[in-house]
């Protein structure tokens, strides 16, 4: 279990900010939403840098 969290972290991670943004959303919390939507896919390409980062060094 630990492994499968360690290997999909950033996807969870990143989903988590998505309901975050939608949430904010459908509360009227317009700009907000905005913001936070850029949040999922820089997490995601961040760990795809750290991944190939790691692996090239291994």
């Amino acid at each position: 279990m630990k492994k499968v969290i360690f290997k999909w972290y950033a996807v969870i991670f990143a989903f988590i900010c998505l309901l975050y943004s939608v949430g904010l959303g459908l509360v009227g919390n317009i700009e907000e939403a905005q913001y936070s939507a850029h949040w999922p896919g820089t997490i995601l390409l961040f760990s795809i840098a750290a991944n190939q980062i790691q692996n090239k060094e291994s």
